[in-house]
């Protein structure tokens, strides 16, 4: 009976190393109920980065560092970005963070999808919805989410690369509330 159990993990364990980057990507996805990261992003070739805090399904609240005390932040419904100066409010579901930000979508699309390695350490898959392209990257080798490119509400073209991540850890959920207008 030993040698049948013994015998019975080695057979799970080879067949978990032999998962596919997909299925690996989409266990991790599963697996995550918030990201905690550093980001770079460009838009347009200007370049801003700062911190960010991803709460599934939709949440985002992002405080970008040198620049107005600029912070992004979703509650699920609403997209605020607020600078000292300005203040803008969309509905989420007519920006990409909508399906970046909804792991349940991102594991659908990424099921049927065909993958793509970039450099050898990237996994790319390129989602197509509502008139929307969003290029999603994962690491090749902790099959991390680790950055997209779209096209924003301006027709500004974003690329944004995350790094120093870490999941699920405890966060107040008050940070997901909707900043008010100056």
């Amino acid at each position: 009976m030993f040698k049948f159990i013994v015998i019975f993990f080695f057979l799970i364990l080879i067949g978990n190393s032999n998962a596919s980057n997909k299925e690996k990507i989409i266990e991790n996805l599963k697996n995550t109920k918030n990201l905690d990261f550093n980001f770079e992003q460009n838009i347009n070739g200007k370049i801003e980065n700062g911190n960010c805090t991803i709460k599934y399904p939709k949440k985002i609240f992002c405080e970008y560092a040198k620049s107005n005390n600029k912070i992004l932040v979703s509650d699920g419904k609403s997209l605020v970005i607020k600078t000292i100066t300005s203040y803008y409010r969309y509905p989420i579901d007519k920006t990409p963070l909508n399906l970046i930000l909804d792991k349940d979508f991102l594991i659908n699309k990424i099921n049927v999808l065909k993958e793509r390695i970039v450099d050898s350490s990237l996994i790319n898959y390129t989602i197509n919805e509502n008139d929307i392209e969003i290029n999603i990257f994962f690491n090749k080798d902790t099959y991390d989410l680790i950055g997209w490119q779209n096209t924003d509400v301006y027709q500004n073209f974003n690329i944004t690369f995350l790094s120093s991540i870490r999941k699920n850890r405890i966060i107040s959920k008050n940070i997901f509330k909707l900043p008010t207008q100056n």
